[in-house]
């Protein structure tokens, strides 16, 4: 048996754990944006509630549907770079938005929000990109 035989069995295991983290994630954010509220004095940010929707979206539901529809594709060449950079993007948006959030309950703005969400989306965008390529490839 050789590693690459070792690494195609891991890979539903690999998108459970995935999925797991990603929703695990999803009740932090919703967590965060909880207590954040009580501290909050009453102002709330639509990016700040709305912040769970990039880990359940872009993240467990991204997985659920690759281990569903491409089941082998923890064993393609490129995969562990989809991985990353996807990860990366959702990472991004997740943090602009969480700073979004509270730069508009603290009642200010910053030059930099839109950066955060114009790189996580190219980010995103080239992981997605990389799933088509793989799946079009044999």
């Amino acid at each position: 048996m050789s590693i690459s035989d070792i690494n195609k069995k891991s890979f539903p295991g690999q998108i459970r754990r995935t999925v797991r983290n990603y929703l695990c994630l999803t009740a932090a954010a919703v967590l965060i944006d909880n207590i954040y509220a009580l501290f909050g004095h009453g102002v709330r940010s639509p990016a700040m509630y709305l912040l769970f929707l990039y880990p359940l979206l872009g993240g467990a539901l991204v997985y659920l549907l690759i281990g569903r529809f491409v089941p082998h594709m923890g064993s393609r060449e490129k995969y562990r770079l989809f991985y990353n950079v996807h990860n990366s993007g959702v990472a991004i948006l997740a943090a602009g938005s969480l700073l979004s959030g509270i730069l508009d309950i603290a009642g200010t703005a910053s030059a930099y929000v839109p950066l955060f969400y114009a790189v996580g989306w190219i980010f995103v965008l080239a992981g997605l990109a990389l799933v088509f390529i793989m799946k079009l490839k044999p």
